[in-house]
């Protein structure tokens, strides 16, 4: 077994190849040390994700130095699998190796041994891996156990909304278990940071405030980019990596020599790769950028070689015209793939199985014919792609610099790079003109090859700052001043800065009252936190989903089974959301609302607060309201039609509802084939579609894993067992955790009182218990599913805990106490709702008084914990809250006929 203070060996096992040496360097110099660069600037190429694997050494052999959970963050205009894909092969090959005990060891809640279960039960690996989409979205492997390590991959907006308590797509009781997750005991990589500066200044400014506040575990952040915007100090390459010999031997052509080569020369042979610009004018680049680029991609069409050559534009509308004019050279539509942002998750997914898709990724084999992939700025990052040849228009400097990225990745090759580019540019009052202008002069300032070309391989980029130094792009005498102008000259070649809002300890309080839903003065949206304002080339976006429900909830079932709640229960998932600029949005509205009698099509608008607003089609299309779907979510019936090849069109009829996933079912009359997995949240019932007397059951689940645990359960649940259950789980969560003994004691307290108001004959009665002597906790998922609480049995457990406050000796930690069993299901954050201030055993007046003290107890506590940091301890018993609900202690439950 390879031991566990053998780094090289150990990085080799998971990744498959040897450490190269800034590699060594980051793992020795700074992970070993508690230390984390705020910023790392490599090219691209050379394996950047690869830090996951070394943060995940370091933690086995220091785990009070590193945190316990990496968050990836993406660009939200990609396709988040090469994260994933590399988090994957680090599961499988941790087996073996001393990594596989120690990481088993660090967590709290048992896993099965990796030899004694079946191979393909990834969710007993030591590293818990949740991508937020995809087969791996939002799994809980990653909140389960607090104490197990763990990979989230995410984008922006996925990630950025739950660090700010404000989730996209979940309920307000998960906000703050996502943002104490995310926020606390965690290092947030930024990924390509460069291309999303909003985000990467509000992660700053949380890092910062947390400092300020004295928050009691870390949050770490470290910008990862090949393009940095900042310059300053950032971990970089090694000396000797930046040194390229002379006399650098060339790369072997056989695959078993390659992988015998020395790790340094492979830096070298990626550095050096291979990547000729030529450039073709045009007078009118309206009315001739695209006959040029299809053109230029059509001449590699009958190449012997039979290469991949990839194409960037920079609208869907131009992608589709690139489509058509390949079809028309002949082109065969199976040799042909696209990639956009607008695309919907669930056919994203989908792409990389796709065998033309295939031909792009690394490891591709050589295909029959020449391979095209047509791109917008979604093919940019995120994708570990490498194509043969590149044909795009001219973008921004960090825009082209990601392009070039993606062909010849790995220098086994000669690429030609074709861009497209106008005579002159109008740059009076448009800055992103002005950036493409001088992009344009930082490229001619690239070194030349000996054909003559521009050379653009990582090396001669990374040295493009010196160069135009010294060829002279500017005159000043003084060597430092000469720099500061070329950088900023360099800078201006960037797409221009969002205006970016800065967020306060104002906003941060505002954002954490996560039980006040609908708006509330000073707590504006998160999105544009998130991105910055939007801008003439990044206009407002609207999400996109299709649900039955949307067509069968109508009229007086609307107030019966509010659209809110149902999402809070069953939230929309990326798989089903798809994103287009709000003005096409409406465009394609418009179409459908033209096909259908749009008054009869309902159709649901989701804020992101996470209020409803029922609408027809109609309205939705209602040229005088068209800004009221910028930036929020629209959630269309199926039967509207409006899904074409995953993306967005007025003209389809057709579309379908994808919300089910193996993790959550919906069933009519029916029940899943395995009920020991799942639970039942919610039975709906409506009238039948076949005019039948008898209502339809449409039975929600969910995994049972997957969930916060709830009233039901697959079998009925004593409270004695349930509570013995949750004070044991939450003794192996808390004493896992590098957590003060206070604090551990703290919450292993809560976990005895935390249901203590469940034992009421009210909420007996809606569990289904006829036997006010037997306290059940849970009933089973055929006694009626989840019943909406009048009565909130945390509150009830406050005032049960009121009666033995004072033998319990609290003393500084009562407040903290209490207030973890009051917000152990979401609540409490800063208040009880004037509804749920009622307990049936008490008067209204002690009711009153103990609701009163609710939020002034918040407060207290947010200044003493910090907003992340209170989260973070309220989701240790939520934890151990779900590991008692998902292995409960069942036992008998004496039947009686129920009332």
């Amino acid at each position: 077994m390879i031991p566990l203070n053998d780094f090289d060996a150990l990085f080799n096992a998971l990744t498959g190849n040897p450490p190269f040496p800034w590699q060594r360097a980051m793992y020795h110099d700074w992970f070993a040390q508690g230390k984390i660069p705020a910023s790392c600037n490599l090219p691209t190429g050379l394996g950047k994700t690869s830090v996951v694997a070394i943060w995940l050494i370091a933690l086995a052999n220091h785990p009070l130095k590193m945190p316990r959970r990496l968050v990836y963050v993406v660009n939200r205009r990609t396709v988040v699998d090469q994260t994933t894909d590399e988090v994957l092969k680090y599961r499988k090959n941790i087996v073996g190796t001393a990594l596989d005990e120690v990481l088993r060891k660090l967590c709290a809640i048992p896993l099965t041994p990796q030899a004694s279960r079946n191979p393909s039960e990834q969710d007993e690996s030591p590293l818990a891996l949740s991508t937020l989409r995809g087969q791996f979205a939002d799994n809980r492997e990653w909140s389960a156990d607090p104490a197990r390590p763990a990979v989230i991959c995410g984008t922006v907006d996925m990630i950025g909304s739950r660090l700010l308590f404000s989730g996209y797509g979940i309920g307000f009781k998960s906000k703050p278990l996502h943002a104490g997750f995310l926020g606390q005991d965690a290092l947030l990589i930024h990924d390509e940071a460069h291309l999303e500066p909003a985000f990467q200044k509000l992660i700053d400014s949380i890092r910062h405030e947390q400092d300020r506040s004295k928050e009691f575990t870390r949050f770490h952040v470290m910008e990862l980019t090949a393009t940095s915007r900042s310059g300053g100090d950032a971990f970089e390459l090694t000396p000797v990596e930046k040194s390229i010999p002379a006399d650098l031997p060339p790369m072997p052509s056989d695959e078993e020599e390659l992988k015998k080569a020395h790790p340094i020369n492979h830096v070298h042979w990626r550095l050096t790769s291979k990547k000729a610009i030529h450039f073709k004018e045009v007078a009118d680049e309206k009315k001739e950028l695209m006959k040029e680029i299809i053109g230029l991609a059509l001449k590699h069409k009958d190449d012997e070689k039979n290469p991949s050559v990839l194409i960037f534009v920079q609208t869907v509308q131009a992608v589709d015209e690139v489509v058509k004019g390949l079809k028309t050279g002949k082109v065969a539509e199976e040799d042909i793939e696209t990639l956009t942002g607008t695309m919907r998750g669930k056919e994203r997914d989908a792409l990389v199985e796709k065998p033309t898709f295939q031909r792009f990724l690394k490891g591709k084999e050589k295909g029959a014919r020449t391979a095209y992939l047509v791109c917008t700025s979604a093919g940019e990052v995120g994708v570990d792609m490498s194509a043969d040849h590149l044909v795009c228009d001219l973008s921004t400097y960090e825009s082209m610099a990601q392009r070039f990225g993606r062909v010849n990745r790995y220098g086994k090759g000669d690429a030609r790079i074709d861009i497209v580019i106008p005579k002159t540019f109008d740059t009076k009052d448009k800055p992103r003109e002005a950036a493409r202008e001088k992009t344009l002069g930082l490229l001619t300032c690239l070194r030349l090859r000996e054909d003559g070309m521009y050379d653009a391989s990582p090396a001669s980029l990374g040295e493009l700052l010196e160069r135009t130094i010294r060829e002279g792009c500017d005159s000043s005498t003084n060597p430092n001043d000469r720099e500061k102008a070329l950088r900023e000259y360099v800078l201006a070649a960037f797409a221009p800065m969002p205006t970016i809002l800065p967020a306060s300890d104002i906003l941060f309080d505002a954002w954490a009252l996560t039980t006040i839903k609908g708006k509330l003065p000073g707590r504006p949206p998160v999105e544009p936190y998130l991105h910055g304002l939007p801008t003439e080339w990044q206009p407002p976006e609207t999400h996109v989903a299709w649900r039955e429900e949307v067509e069968r909830l109508t009229n007086e079932l609307l107030g019966i089974y509010a659209p809110a709640a149902l999402l809070d229960e069953y939230p929309l998932l990326p798989r089903e959301l798809l994103r287009e600029p709000s003005y096409r949005a409406f465009k394609h509205f418009e179409s459908m609302a033209k096909r259908f009698d749009g008054h009869k099509v309902p159709v649901w608008l989701l804020d992101d607060d996470g209020s409803v607003k029922i609408l027809t089609l109609a309205e939705l299309a209602d040229k005088d309201s068209k800004d009221r779907i910028n930036g929020k979510t629209v959630i269309l019936p199926p039967s509207a039609g409006g899904l074409e090849a995953g993306m967005l069109s007025g003209a389809s009829l057709t579309a379908d509802d994808v919300a089910d996933t193996d993790q959550r079912q919906r069933l009519w009359n029916d029940y899943p084939k395995d009920t020991k997995e799942f639970r039942r949240v919610m039975t709906l019932e409506l009238p039948s579609a076949e005019d039948d007397d008898e209502p339809d059951s449409w039975n929600w689940f969910v995994r049972i894993k997957d969930t916060d645990g709830g009233s039901t359960s697959n079998k009925r649940v004593l409270w004695q067992a349930h509570v013995a259950d949750v004070e044991r789980e939450t003794a192996k969560i808390v004493d896992a955790l590098p957590l003060p003994k206070d604090l551990r004691q703290v919450v292993k307290i809560a976990a005895t009182y935390h249901d203590h108001g469940k034992r009421r004959t009210l909420f007996q009665h809606n569990l289904g218990n006829a036997n006010p002597d037997n306290w059940w906790a849970k009933s089973d998922s055929k006694q009626g599913g989840r019943f909406p609480e009048k009565y909130r049995h945390e509150f009830g457990s406050l005032l049960d805990i009121e009666r033995e406050l004072e033998s319990l000796n609290l003393g500084e930690h009562q407040d903290l106490v209490l207030h973890l069993i009051a917000a152990h299901h979401g609540r409490a954050r800063p208040h009880f709702p004037a509804e749920d201030v009622f307990d049936p055993d008490y008067s209204q007046v002690d009711a009153e008084r103990i609701a009163s003290e609710v939020p002034r107890r918040f407060a207290r506590l947010q200044r003493k914990y910090g907003r992340w940091g209170l989260a973070y301890l309220e989701s240790l018993l939520r934890a151990g809250d779900w590991a008692a609900s998902a292995q409960p202690t069942v036992e008998d439950v004496t039947e009686e006929k129920q009332p």
